[in-house]
């Protein structure tokens, strides 16, 4: 059973930084502990203000669920991201583990 790590890459408006890290706080808050995902957040060494959201699923199965029953708490947080988001939006990788 192949483990599964989706990533999702984004800039975050310079004046928006401190608020979006206080909201980044909130999402790993819920999502880890509400939500029982294994979930980070990163960013880029030496991009500042250039983050990464990591989701690591145990299964195939278990990532394709990712998005199911999620309550509305999820939701909000999943929808305020936007606000902080620069003009270049986001970007999705879904990574299979090979070995």
């Amino acid at each position: 059973m192949a483990r599964v790590m989706f990533t999702i890459t984004y800039g975050v408006k310079p004046d928006l930084r401190e608020a979006y890290l206080e909201h980044a706080r909130q999402m790993k808050e819920h999502f880890t502990t509400v939500g029982k995902k294994n979930y980070a957040v990163y960013e880029t060494r030496g991009k500042k203000n250039h983050f990464t959201e990591v989701f690591i699923t145990n299964s195939v199965e278990e990532y394709d669920a990712l998005e199911d029953n999620q309550d509305e708490k999820t939701e909000a947080l999943i929808g305020k991201l936007d606000d902080f988001i620069d003009d270049n939006g986001m970007k999705y990788s879904t990574l299979l583990e090979a070995l």
